[in-house]
Parts: C-alpha cells; sequence; structure tokens
C-alpha cells in the first residue's frame, strides 16, 4: 500500500495530509483526513518551526511514495517547504500550478499561468466530488468565487477582500470605526456599530455568492451545488442557508478541497 504526502501552503495556513492508495480522492468519509494538520504559513521562514514540523510528520508517517503541493506563499516559502525532509532527497516534490494539466477539468482562463494554484486546485478537487454545475467557494484571507460547469470547464471566477480583509480595511482606513469583533447578534442589520460592520461585511459575501449564481444561470449553467473552504466556510454557509433564495441549491463546508485537488493531480502524474 502506497502513501502520498500532500500540501496546501496559503497566505495564512499551511495544511498538510497523508492518505492512502487505497483511498480516493472522491472519498467523504471523516477518516479520509486521519493524517493531517495546519500551522501558520509563517511558520516555515523559521528553521526551529520547520524542523519542528519535519520532525511530527516523519514520526508520524513512514516514508511517502510521493509528495505534492500547491503554495501561492512566494518562492521562499516553496524552498522552505521543500526542505523539510532531506533523509527523503530521493522523494520528488511535484508541485501543482495553475496551468497544470488535469483529466476532466479545463479552465478558460486568458493565461492560465496567471490562475492562483489554489484556486485551479479547489476546481480539481470539486470536479473529482461531483459532476454537477458548482460555485467552489474558498473562504479564507481573501474570498474566491469560481463557476465550474458539468462539462469540466472552469468558467474563471472573482476575487474579493476576506472577511477579516474588509473588516481590517474599514478600520484602519476610517478615523472612528473600530475593528469589528464577531458575537450571536452580528446578523441582519445592524444596531450597533460593531454589527453594523459585521453584518455588512458578510452580506457583501454573500451578495458576490448570490449574484455568481444568478450570472451562472444567465450563463446557462445553473448552479446545483455549492463547495466552500477555508477559514470562514462555516460563516458563509451559515448565511446562505438562511437566504430562502439558496433553499433548494446543496450548500456544504467540504474541509480540504485544495488537498483533494492536489491529491487527484498527483495520481494522475505518477
Amino acid at each position: 500500500m502506497s502513501l502520498y504526502l500532500l500540501f496546501d501552503v496559503g497566505n495564512t495556513r499551511l495544511k498538510w495530509a497523508a492518505v492512502e492508495s487505497t483511498q480516493q480522492p472522491s472519498d467523504r468519509q471523516k477518516k479520509l483526513w486521519a493524517y493531517s494538520g495546519s500551522i501558520s504559513s509563517k511558520s516555515l521562514a523559521a528553521p526551529e518551526h520547520r524542523a519542528e514540523l519535519a520532525d511530527y510528520i516523519a514520526k508520524t508517517l513512514p516514508k511517502p511514495d510521493a509528495i505534492g503541493f500547491t503554495c501561492v506563499a512566494g518562492k521562499d516559502a516553496i524552498e522552505n517547504l521543500k526542505s523539510l525532509f532531506p533523509q527523503w532527497h530521493d522523494l520528488a516534490w511535484q508541485q501543482l500550478l495553475g496551468d497544470s494539466q488535469c483529466n476532466g477539468v479545463r479552465t478558460l482562463y486568458q493565461d492560465p499561468s496567471k490562475l492562483g494554484a489554489d484556486r485551479w486546485a479547489s476546481v480539481i478537487g470539486a470536479r473529482a466530488l461531483s459532476n454537477a454545475n458548482t460555485l467552489i467557494i474558498n473562504a479564507g484571507t481573501a474570498t474566491t468565487i469560481d463557476l465550474l460547469g458539468t462539462n469540466g470547464v472552469h468558467y474563471g471566477g472573482w476575487i474579493l477582500p476576506g472577511l477579516e480583509l474588509m473588516q481590517k480595511s474599514l478600520e484602519g482606513n476610517t478615523a472612528q470605526l473600530p475593528l469589528a469583533v464577531r458575537d450571536e447578534h452580528s446578523n441582519g442589520f445592524g444596531l450597533s456599530t460593531n454589527n453594523a460592520i459585521i453584518s455588512g461585511c458578510d452580506a457583501a459575501q454573500v451578495g458576490a455568492i448570490q449574484y455568481a449564481i444568478q450570472l451562472a444561470k444567465e450563463m446557462n449553467h445553473p448552479i446545483e451545488r455549492i463547495w466552500i473552504d477555508g477559514g470562514n466556510a462555516k460563516i458563509l454557509a451559515a448565511e446562505l442557508t438562511k437566504s430562502k433564495s439558496q433553499s433548494t441549491l446543496a450548500v456544504e463546508v467540504i474541509d480540504g478541497l485544495v488537498l483533494r485537488g492536489v491529491w487527484t493531480w498527483l495520481l494522475q502524474n505518477l
């Protein structure tokens, strides 16, 4: 039985997982990510943190048969990532890029090399899970919204500031607005400045998603399913399920969508 080690290095978090050859990217059971973890991406810059991560993984897992990764955190992060396991020097690190080819999906991006590798991995991962017309949302530092058709075509998408970036921009660029704190009352029309900020930022994100749903319908790709991943996934999913206009859609938080895409692509390149 083979073992594959996967990394997703984002702007904020580094996520990793190990999967076995008996498993498939289309699997949905919770034990799929039994061997996994997450740390701050900035930790890669510190030799002591890299050593700690490498030691933990190497002691937790046997030597993998292949390593696949995607990284949007810059060249230094890639070099630091590749330095983790000198004892496994014979293993090639296979990097998924925005223009990497993958059977069953293709993008209409004008220059695929400029497509974010994490977005492309999410598209590949979504395709492994479903053949439906799908909106793929990664709700992290930035919020990305991508349209994938039943035909496996990626029709492009949007990039907008994530919830925290929206809130911090108000704090940093206004004289009297504070950094808002989310609480159980942060919904609907805000009755305090704090809740007005939280609810307004939520509404902006949900509004973008609703507009994407409408636009996809006009393009003759009516959305059947919405996958949401990322640190703010549960917040956006909860807001979407409150909307009566989305009551017929399957909205689901899916952990590790980028990792799932890297895994799918890696299997085709072993």
